[in-house]
């Protein structure tokens, strides 16, 4: 009870959780464009699940702090260069980040056929939910893995860790569908989404080489291309009812 009422932990909470949040965003980002591919009467289900999956992956890795700290000690060496096993789960998620964002900028930008339709889930997209619940899975683990080790080096209490965890995946979760929406909503701002997710898995796997690329600078550029699109979004709608 003496807790609660220390300033120190309210400060520390805010922060953490302020910071989870951030580092949340590339995870809401990946979760809507692939929910995006979903039947409609899936994409909730999905989403929560997704979000869920994501809660239960950090509070595991925070309940095993010995173990996530020590994958940051080196395994064996590779060209003159210490191999951890955070950085090998950086590199794989980093890989199929990469992959995965090109894979649907080429879907977004390629001519669709007479069956995949931009917003018409195909028959093949229809039987891909529970594909489409592992690969977030996947990438929720890589997420929550940079996302834990960063709280570590912040946060000496755990309940505090815990409960920066817990208030920003309900963010998240409350955000998660407004922004998946929105993008979906806007085919530009899809492809916008996935070059950001193509330069955070650029970031992901310089990590794993000890090639520190501060996330300030990615969210920045990021921040002003989409200030950028949001004028042209305006400007479109303005011209369309001007026309009308």
């Amino acid at each position: 009870m003496e807790a609660l009422l220390d300033p120190n932990i309210w400060v520390a909470f805010l922060m953490l959780t302020a910071l989870e949040i951030v580092l949340g965003v590339d995870n809401i980002i990946f979760i809507s464009i692939l929910v995006g591919r979903l039947p409609e009467a899936q994409r909730d289900k999905a989403r929560r699940l997704g979000l869920g999956f994501a809660m239960v992956s950090r509070l595991a890795l925070l309940f095993s702090l010995t173990w996530v700290m020590g994958l940051t000690e080196d395994l064996f060496s590779a060209f003159g260069m210490g191999i951890s096993g955070r950085d090998l789960v950086l590199l794989g998620g980093g890989l199929f980040l990469l992959y995965k964002a090109t894979h649907e900028i080429f879907n977004a930008v390629e001519a669709h056929g007479p069956d995949e339709r931009p917003g018409v889930p195909s028959p093949k997209a229809n039987a891909a939910y529970w594909g489409t619940i592992a690969q977030i899975g996947v990438i929720d683990i890589v997420f929550s893995l940079d996302s834990v080790i960063t709280a570590v080096g912040m946060v000496d209490q755990i309940g505090v860790m815990i409960a920066a965890v817990v208030a920003s995946v309900g963010v998240m979760l409350f955000a998660a569908k407004p922004i998946g929406d929105f993008v979906d909503r806007h085919p530009s701002v899809k492809v916008l989404a996935l070059a950001f997710l193509v330069m955070v898995g650029m970031a992901l796997t310089a990590e794993a080489f000890d090639v520190h690329v501060p996330k300030g600078y990615i969210y920045a550029a990021m921040a002003f291309a989409l200030t950028v699109e949001m004028l042209n979004l305006r400007a479109r709608a303005k011209r369309i009812a001007k026309a009308a």
